[in-house]
């Protein structure tokens, strides 16, 4: 032994910079072995790092909250809550249930893949989930098309459902497939049918299930959301409005068109990169929405039927009632965004309970400002979504309001006021499954939905959606009450309202282009995902009591009750 090492010794004194390199890749793996051990360490279970929990109980029971240490700066922050999962939220009674869901994770549980499963071997016309309803197979002739809508091809990953996503996406009625990988969208169609023998090909993504044949369509019947009807192909309907007092200082741009269609007047309005397709008539207007022609006011639809020149099953309005489509153009008046030029001197909490839309709210209050809005947490996707608050320690003074779901008096107490939205707990319930089991703009599984997972889930949330809502009214030292349910009804003046609780001047043309944009990118799919009502007697029972408590307690102190859809019949 010790003659190889004289041997080793010898070698290495007449080679120097053969001995030095062998340091350094010994030193550089002895580091990499050094890091890795200490992200392994800290991304366990176990490891909770700067986490805040917040343990909230029903009004009727005893409150408590527990709060970790915080991290020593915003860069310590960021890196611990990078290594840990979105969001730590969530009722006290839930963290069992948490650490055993981890367990089902590493044991491979994973429903939508056994729904899949179920589903597979199956054709999409027995499959009836809500989302669309096979209605036959059509002809389809090239200079003809039965539909003539938009539509696009894939000719290795073509299904059924992708084609009926991206048309109910665009607001279609129907969706066609040909030759295995085309799919197409339209409002009617316009062709006749043929035998389902003829529409005999594999869909090119899923062989179990048939896409169309040689000019032949496979197509459906799309069940859509509300939202989604409202649409017409990229453009979406805003519905008929008089005439402005003066036309020409409200819409300042207009054509004449031949043959008027609602495509050839947004496509016109496009091109002229305006936020407003206004048809009267054989007339098209183009503008963005001002003071002047502002689309509150609307008026009855039947007063804008007025058949197009161009194609008999659209209206185009007339002289005295407009027509209104908005465009895919963006409207830049509210698109400019940044941090707070001073430190913010209070802080104010944009409260909610999960589901109820604080996202949502977060994107109207940053385009309604022109400022950032923060988090109590910090969730990577949001970050990337244009969010940059999101990264901001929620201490920073940087945002104009901080995000968060936490309940406690600890907690509440250490902001100075706050934004509090309430939302319909049968609503907020079914956002939040929908986005735990399928992501912010995703869906859960059928199999969720009648596993016991939304059993379990509604046991342990309910009550948090009560206690969550009574914990800032008692320890919130200003509190302004904004439910989800009248934003959606009246944005323009919910939302000045909110402005001018931040303390801020109130910009019309701004909350103008806000509602133009008030979607961002948070809508989930415009196709219907349930179809039944998974609420059980014994669970309505006892959400309505808690929609009382709730009610009664916003009373108590001068407030308006909740929404009269909140309450039980």
């Amino acid at each position: 032994m010790a003659k190889t090492l004289l041997k080793i010794q010898r070698y290495f004194r007449r080679k120097p910079v053969r001995f030095f390199s062998l340091i350094l890749l010994y030193l550089t793996a002895g580091s990499l072995v050094f890091l890795h051990s200490g992200f392994v360490g800290n991304s366990g279970p176990g490891a909770r790092g700067g986490s805040r929990d917040a343990v909230v109980a029903s009004e009727m029971g005893s409150r408590t909250s527990v709060s970790d240490t915080r991290g020593l700066g915003i860069m310590s922050r960021v890196f611990k809550e990078t290594r840990r999962s979105g969001r730590r939220y969530g009722p006290p009674w839930m963290k069992k249930a948490r650490q055993e869901g981890r367990e089902t994770v590493r044991r491979g549980g994973d429903y939508t893949n056994n729904w899949n499963r179920a589903l597979k071997g199956r054709s999409a016309k027995d499959v009836d989930d809500g989302r669309a309803k096979y209605i036959g197979c059509y002809i389809d002739e090239t200079q003809k098309r039965a539909l003539r809508g938009v539509s696009f091809f894939d000719y290795k990953k073509m299904t059924v459902f992708r084609c009926q996503d991206n048309c109910a996406e665009r607001g279609y009625m129907y969706a066609g497939l040909e030759f295995g990988a085309e799919c197409y969208c339209g409002h009617k169609i316009q062709a006749p049918n043929a035998s389902d023998s003829e529409c005999n090909m594999e869909c090119k993504g899923e062989k179990s299930n048939l896409c169309g044949g040689a000019n032949r369509l496979s197509i459906y019947r799309l069940e859509l959301s509300q939202e989604s009807a409202r649409r017409y192909g990229s453009a979406i309907f805003k519905g008929c409005f008089h005439r402005p007092d003066n036309v020409t200082l409200a819409l300042p741009f207009s054509a004449v068109i031949q043959n008027m269609s609602v495509e050839k007047c947004v496509d016109m309005c496009t091109e002229k990169e305006k936020t407003l397709a206004v048809l009267a008539g054989d007339r098209c207007y183009c503008a963005f929405p001002t003071s002047r022609f502002s689309l509150h006011e609307l008026e009855d639809e039947g007063m804008c039927v007025h058949h197009c020149h161009g194609e008999e099953f659209e209206s185009c309005g007339n002289n005295e009632y407009f027509v209104v489509y908005q465009t895919q153009v963006q409207d830049n008046r509210c698109m400019d965004r940044h941090f707070l030029p001073t430190r913010a001197k209070q802080l104010v909490a944009l409260a909610s309970f999960p589901g109820a839309g604080n996202t949502w709210a977060r994107h109207l209050i940053e385009l309604a400002t022109g400022f950032y809005t923060g988090s109590y947490y910090f969730d990577g996707s949001l970050y990337n979504k244009g969010f940059k608050g999101e990264r901001d320690h929620w201490r920073s003074g940087r945002t104009i309001c901080i995000k968060t779901h936490e309940s406690g008096r600890k907690e509440i107490e250490s902001f100075d006021s706050s934004i509090l939205m309430i939302r319909n707990p049968y609503k907020a319930l079914m956002a939040e499954f929908n986005r735990k089991y399928g992501g912010h703009i995703g869906f859960a599984s059928q199999a969720h939905w009648k596993g016991k997972e939304w059993p379990e889930f509604v046991k342990n949330y309910a009550p948090w959606w009560a206690s969550h809502t009574l914990d800032w009214l008692n320890y919130g030292k200003t509190v302004h009450v904004v439910h989800f349910e009248n934003v959606k009804r009246d944005l323009f003046s919910q939302l000045k309202g909110m402005v001018q609780f931040l303390g801020l001047k109130v910009s019309e043309d701004r909350l103008l282009c806000v509602e133009g944009q008030k979607d961002g990118n948070f809508k989930r799919s415009g196709l219907r995902k349930l179809e039944y009502d998974p609420y059980t007697p014994e669970m309505r029972a006892n959400i309505n009591e808690l929609i009382r408590t709730v009610d009664a307690a916003l009373r108590k102190r001068n407030m308006s009750g909740v929404p009269e859809e909140y309450m039980p019949r």
